[in-house]
């Protein structure tokens, strides 16, 4: 019997077979990382690691198998002080206007800003807003979260 995708994919995730890398982080993201690390229980930052690793391949997995009409919310934070960003995110809205059912903008701080919208349409489409928003200077998180519209 030959295995599920469930179990294959559970065999990339948690393959036992190590290797070692080295990363260079800014000092105030490490610093973040190592306090969720005490707060969540984790015994070293390898094993954190592993597990942010296996969440982020999980979601883009996700990701890439969206399909069909689906409802979804796009959540994004950014510096709304970055140049020309702005104007950027206006311009991709502006680009998915059949798409994009409302919004909600919020300050947060003097230089962040968040932002939520309210999309349905086509799962690729809907996608292809949150990737483009995703790779803006400026823009520090987008969150894409969608479910399937039934007939």
């Amino acid at each position: 019997m030959s295995p599920s995708f469930a179990d294959s994919e559970q065999e990339d995730l948690y393959d036992h077979d190590l290797s070692r890398i080295g990363v260079s982080l800014p000092s105030n993201l490490l610093q973040n990382f190592d306090q969720i690390l005490k707060t969540r229980g984790y015994s070293s930052r390898s094993e954190g690691i592993r597990d942010a690793i296996r969440s982020y391949i999980r979601y883009h997995k996700w990701m890439a198998d969206l399909s069909g009409p689906r409802q979804g919310i796009i959540t994004l934070v950014y510096d709304h002080h970055q140049r020309g960003l702005v104007a950027a995110i206006t311009d991709i809205q502006h680009d998915y206007m059949e798409l994009i059912q409302a919004s909600l903008h919020s300050h947060v701080t003097h230089n962040r800003c968040v932002e939520v919208l309210l999309v349905k349409g086509d799962a690729q489409e809907v996608k292809s807003i949150a990737e483009r928003l995703m790779a803006q200077k400026g823009v520090e998180t987008v969150k894409l979260t969608t479910i399937p519209l039934e007939g």
